[in-house]
């Protein structure tokens, strides 16, 4: 039977015309030609860059520190620097340059190149000449076309971290990856790529560690040994330059201080929003919202931040309300905020095409939107029917949109929440020829679209910070790229409601906190619920949540409703206890958060940062371990599991529950009922907590009690506080101290205070735990008789029954420095 056409003849006509064409032409023309870096010609030293003139390219190093070295390569004059990721400015130090006849050498205080001239090969040595990465010998840096890659030796046992928002395991070596922001809506967990990129990993070998940055927002991959040889690792992008730094520091700990240096740290956040939050797809109308904030409030259950989602807006148009779901949403704000509730709303980029829309009207007449190469806006689908976008890529953009949340700022809104900004269209697929500003670099959409996210939550962030009269913002992305943590937390999209998923949603947070993201979170007890969670699932989800940066429990349209309380009473009760946990250890998290802020460290820490060479941390069974702060160890497990398997790396460890002492460098079967995620601490640790709160504004007891452990080696703890709200602390406006625990000393001395302010808490009580009965215990010279205390606040007795005493002591008024000794 003959087939008719399925193609528009015309259409047909032009295909076959062109492949006559393309059949008719020689073979060079139908392939880009392969072309490497070639051999040195020309080096020539300029302070603190060397400049260098290859065959077929041309080519930086520049030492931004002793410890961080960039590699700039094109085929083309070098462009003007220009990234969105980079803030910190390179070093004025000379660098020290030898050149030989096959040669070059870059000296710094604990990094040295060297570069073989022909043909063209990187090699990077730590300050004791031991190799931490280097070209391959074979393969060194090429480009087909427009797509350039670099190729690094695979040195032997050599491991892979970070890569930010990639699924996988914690090892990524044998993996490979796109840089390609995408909505994935319902994603497998082994799916890539996913909402965000952030080119930064780290290898590790034989003892050392690097970290590698490849600053190229263009869609990109990069290869751990997959598919190959296992001969190579290697990174690239579909255009612009090889533009990488290397960063040699002993420590994983310390690579990320440098890459946090380079691309910046995150302001602190409002301490409402490091509590607990609820949303779903979606509150409405106000009497929803009312009703679901009285019952946290009623079954006493902690409660910061509510959130809503698209159908809180008319016609789902960006800056409006829906006029019959809210009609007075002032006076539903404020009537949240009197039951110390805040307020977060989402916001998209697409903004409906539509005459009589103020905003879109007024993006239109200041030309504000992406474009196509003939000058007409792009126009796509998505909830509000065909929409423009902001090209967030250019300035006044980016202040305009920052002025359109004035009036959701003036009803009381607090909380932004930045989604569908992949870009994301129906049907997920961008033209390749749109056209943005770049900030007057210029750029198509395959070197835009990743930044796109990164730049909507920059104008979010930057504008309601202005608009907010000194009051911190609750700014959450789902789309970024490195460098998001200057502005905003993330969390990983619309997971689905399985085990599965919890688990890997653990470890996608894990990675992005290894790749310089403090602030991450996932949607507890899946978004995607279909099937719905069990109570089991939710619950143990929850548990978990509860030692995650970013704790939010969200659900989808048309499924079983989600809260704390949903799924019966005995559910509920766990629930209780484990969000009444996460406000009791508020002024630990708080304080972990501020140490993000001063060096990059998450709050949820992979054991790849304290243990890299420790390989029983990347076996499958325990690799989704981590440390909450840097005191207590979590061990998600299945909701299925009454016992799990637990690895606890070399050290001192206490269950969290019931004080049991377990020696470390060992696997072990540990309880996991529902009511008891397994959890421990860390000896050596200094844990501070509060006592019950139903929301962050509201005033704990006097008393800040100090959860000390037994260890084997000195050991300290950085305490801070602010008013949590406004930017005072930048002016000096906190309360902070060191503790220092000696166990060879028999020590612990409360430091000195800094900053300018007064703390919540007048007393101090320390709950020691490990140390015996301390009979011969002293305050600054003076004995004090320690108590037995029951340590509630850290085990409330639904989560295990169990109610273990502590020996406790009370420093009264302890505003200034105290030394306890025994």
């Amino acid at each position: 039977m003959k087939m008719p056409y399925l193609v528009p003849r015309p259409w047909l006509s032009s295909l076959l015309f062109a492949t006559g064409l393309l059949l008719r032409m020689p073979a060079q023309a139908q392939f880009s030609k392969v072309e490497s870096l070639g051999a040195v010609q020309r080096t020539e030293a300029a302070g603190n860059t060397l400049r260098l003139t290859f065959a077929n390219a041309t080519a930086e190093v520049t030492a931004y520190s002793p410890t961080i070295l960039r590699v700039r390569l094109s085929q083309h004059p070098l462009a003007a620097d220009f990234s969105y990721a980079v803030v910190a400015s390179p070093s004025t130090a000379a660098l020290r340059v030898q050149e030989a006849a096959e040669s070059v050498t870059i000296t710094t205080d604990s990094v040295r190149l060297v570069i073989q001239k022909n043909p063209a090969r990187f090699a990077f040595y730590n300050a004791a000449g031991q190799l931490l990465n280097q070209d391959e010998a074979g393969l060194g840096t090429s480009w087909v076309g427009d797509e350039i890659t670099t190729y690094k030796l695979l040195l032997p046992g050599e491991r892979f971290v970070g890569l930010g928002e990639k699924t996988g395991p914690l090892d990524r070596r044998g993996q490979a990856y796109v840089h390609q922001n995408t909505d994935s809506y319902a994603y497998p967990t082994g799916s890539d790529p996913l909402y965000s990129s952030i080119p930064f990993y780290m290898g590790l070998h034989d003892g050392l560690a690097y970290g590698l940055f490849f600053d190229n927002s263009y869609v990109g991959q990069v290869n751990f040994g997959a598919s190959n040889d296992d001969r190579f690792s290697s990174f690239g992008a579909r255009g612009g330059e090889m533009n990488y730094y290397l960063i040699g520091r002993r420590k994983p700990a310390g690579i990320l201080e440098d890459y946090t240096h380079l691309t910046g740290r995150m302001p602190m956040p409002a301490l409402w929003a490091i509590g607990f939050q609820q949303s779903r797809y979606t509150y409405y109308p106000d009497t929803e919202v009312k009703r679901i904030t009285q019952t946290f409030r009623e079954k006493k259950i902690p409660l910061d931040v509510l959130y809503l989602d698209i159908h809180y807006m008319d016609a789902y148009k960006i800056f409006t309300w829906n006029p019959q779901r809210f009609p007075q949403p002032g006076k539903m704000l404020k009537d949240l905020k009197g039951l110390g509730v805040h307020m977060a709303v989402i916001v998209d980029p697409g903004m409906k095409t539509e005459a009589g829309y103020k905003q879109w009207e007024d993006g239109k007449a200041r030309d504000l939107y992406v474009k196509y190469p003939d000058g007409t806006n792009f126009r796509a689908a998505v909830w509000p029917g065909l929409c423009n976008f902001p090209d967030f890529t250019l300035p006044a953009a980016r202040q305009w949109w920052g002025q359109q949340f004035q009036g959701l700022v003036r009803d009381g809104v607090e909380g932004f929440w930045n989604d569908m900004n992949e870009m994301s269209t129906w049907g997920n697929q961008l033209p390749s020829n749109m056209l943005f500003n770049y900030d007057g670099h210029g750029a198509t959409t395959n070197a835009a679209r990743n930044v796109y996210g990164l730049q909507m939550a920059r104008s979010t962030y930057e504008g309601t910070r202005k608009l907010m009269g000194g009051r911190r913002p609750l700014i959450l992305t789902r789309a970024g790229y490195a460098g998001l943590q200057r502005y905003t937390a993330i969390w990983t999209g619309d997971n689905v409601s399985t085990d599965d998923h919890m688990l890997a949603g653990v470890r996608l947070v894990n990675s992005l906190g290894l790749s310089g993201v403090a602030n991450a979170g996932m949607d507890v007890g899946g978004f995607v619920a279909s099937p719905p969670p069990t109570g089991e699932l939710f619950t143990r989800w929850m548990s978990i949540g509860t030692f995650t940066p970013f704790f939010r429990a969200h659900s989808a349209v048309n499924t079983k409703a989600a809260e704390p309380w949903a799924f019966g009473e005995d559910y509920t009760d766990i629930n209780r206890d484990y969000v009444q946990l996460r406000y009791n250890l508020l002024p630990y998290v708080y304080s972990a958060f501020y140490e993000a802020t001063q060096n990059g460290l998450p709050v949820q820490r992979s054991l790849a940062l304290d243990y890299p060479y420790d390989g029983q941390i990347y076996d499958g069974q325990f690799q989704n371990e981590y440390q909450f702060g840097p005191g207590l160890l979590v061990a998600p497990v299945a909701s299925t599991l009454q016992a799990a398997k637990v690895y606890l790396p070399a050290g001192r460890w206490y269950d969290f529950y019931s004080d049991e002492l377990h020696a470390g460098g060992k696997a072990a079967y540990v309880p996991s009922p529902l009511d008891r995620l397994p959890v421990f601490v860390r000896g050596g640790s200094i844990i501070p907590m509060q006592s019950p709160v139903q929301y962050t504004a509201q005033a704990p007891l006097d008393t800040l009690y100090l959860h000390v452990y037994q260890g084997e080696a000195p050991s300290s703890y950085v305490y801070y506080e602010d008013d949590g709200t406004t930017y005072n602390h930048e002016k000096g406006q906190f309360f902070k101290r060191t503790i220092k625990l000696d166990p060879t000393a028999h020590t612990l001395e409360l430091g000195p205070v800094q900053g300018s302010s007064k703390s919540k808490f007048k007393h101090v009580e320390v709950l020691f735990h490990g140390f015996g009965a301390l009979p011969n215990l002293q305050a600054d010279g003076k004995a004090l008789k320690p108590q037995s205390r029951v340590s509630y606040l850290q085990k409330p007795a639904s989560l295990s029954g169990e109610h273990t005493t502590t020996p406790a002591v009370t420093v009264r008024n302890a505003l200034g420095a105290v030394r306890l000794k025994w």
